[in-house]
């Protein structure tokens, strides 16, 4: 199907967004469910009216605009990502894999084109995580991995608002089951890579195969609380001393077992958090990603053992609740074909790739044949306001996502 797909209008559309939530620095700062959020859906849905796309929020909020096909019965194709950025985010994490979507839909329009299947673009809720955990808690809730009352019940960590009270006071609380959403034949996911990967090794498109094992969990050491200047170095039960020890021998663990995997500490709390007073607590959120799930668990282990070493020998107590959780992802192979095919029809260099981070792909692929596709990123800088691509690469993913969308929805059932 020739479509009069327009990279320049996906352009314009990414700087009207970027607009919302603007930072001084360039980039966005557009949190779940925030006023800002709440307004690029609108800005979203009115561009799907523009185009007579039927918009179903569901009741975790997640926007599923509608472009019916020749046969309505056909489950649809859905294409999408997530609007919402974390504070110090950039331009292209997430609305690009949303805006490419709403090109392709637009072009169709243009045409007067049909497609056998329905085409769904979907805005997920609360991708990024940095209001309401775990991240991808709206994809997660509607594919099932999490029941609608915990999502609903999720506090913001910086107010404490609960994701429910978020929905009603935006006006984004919708009435639709979110398990229709599960009710697809397909998922594509188009995103920036995140890594520097393709651009450092010349690729135009990254196609996704599947992604990293993940587990996340917060680690409370609990010590004593002293006064800084009295109390002597022996006698001290320091938690934060203890936890960035904790910290130091996960690191270590990685390197010396897994380096191909990932270490990260995202958050690091201590209380009382006061000058002249010896932590007599301490709160870090630890996670391992590694794309062998048996990797992982070993890795888990290690740290598990080290971990209990240290606060032994430190008097301390500890505890380590996982919180945010998935297996290797392995993506629909089919579906992978038809991106590499349409890459190589617009003559795109490509690989195939492992995602290093979460995506809302992950949970749709537990109930559906999903697929993502990478464009590169300056420098493999995401979550940044300095975030950037290129005009090419944004075309250049453009043309295969659409090709391979619109094939699947014209494809036998």
């Amino acid at each position: 199907m020739n479509l009069p797909l327009s990279p320049d209008r996906l352009w314009d559309s990414l700087m009207a967004m970027a607009r919302i939530g603007a930072t001084p620095e360039g980039g966005c700062n557009r949190p779940a469910l925030s006023a800002m959020d709440a307004e690029a859906r609108a800005l979203l849905a009115q561009w799907g009216r523009e185009i007579g796309l039927t918009l179903s929020v569901d009741r975790l909020g997640n926007m599923a605009l509608r472009r019916e096909g020749r046969d309505p019965r056909r489950r649809p194709v859905l294409v999408g990502s997530h609007l919402d950025t974390q504070p110090s985010g950039g331009k292209f994490d997430g609305p690009y894999g949303v805006l490419a979507g709403l090109e392709i839909l637009r072009a169709l329009h243009e045409a007067g084109a049909e497609t056998e299947a329905p085409i769904v673009l979907v805005n997920w809720t609360s991708e990024e995580g940095c209001r309401f955990s775990p991240s991808m808690i709206g994809a997660a809730g509607a594919m099932g991995v999490l029941d609608e009352a915990t999502v609903l019940a999720a506090p913001a960590m910086d107010d404490g608002e609960r994701y429910g009270e978020a929905l009603a006071r935006t006006g984004w609380a919708g009435t639709a089951d979110p398990a229709a959403l599960r009710e697809a034949a397909a998922y594509f996911e188009a995103h920036i890579e995140q890594g520097p990967v393709l651009e450092a090794e010349g690729y135009d498109l990254g196609i996704v195969t599947g992604g990293f094992a993940t587990e996340r969990a917060l680690v409370t050491v609990t010590g004593e609380t002293s006064h800084a200047g009295t109390t002597p170095m022996e006698m001290r039960r320091d938690a934060l001393l203890a936890a960035v020890e904790m910290i130091s021998a996960g690191e270590r663990i990685l390197y010396e077992r897994a380096p191909e995997g990932r270490m990260t500490v995202c958050r690091l709390l201590v209380d009382p958090g006061a000058d002249g007073v010896v932590p007599g607590g301490a709160r870090f959120a630890f996670e391992y990603r590694h794309p062998d799930d048996t990797t992982l668990r070993a890795l888990l282990d290690a740290a598990d053992a080290a971990i209990a070493a240290i606060a032994a020998r430190r008097r301390v107590g500890v505890r380590r609740e996982p919180y945010w959780s998935f297996p290797r992802v392995v993506f629909e192979e089919s579906l992978a074909a038809r991106l590499r095919a349409a890459a190589a029809r617009h003559g795109a260099k490509h690989r195939d790739m492992l995602s290093g981070a979460g995506h809302d792909a992950y949970h749709a692929a537990a109930r559906m044949p999903a697929v993502m596709l990478f464009i590169p990123c300056h420098g493999g800088i995401s979550h940044h306001p300095t975030e950037s691509i290129s005009r090419a690469w944004a075309e250049i993913g453009l043309r295969v996502l659409a090709d391979a969308v619109i094939e699947t929805a014209n494809a036998p059932e």
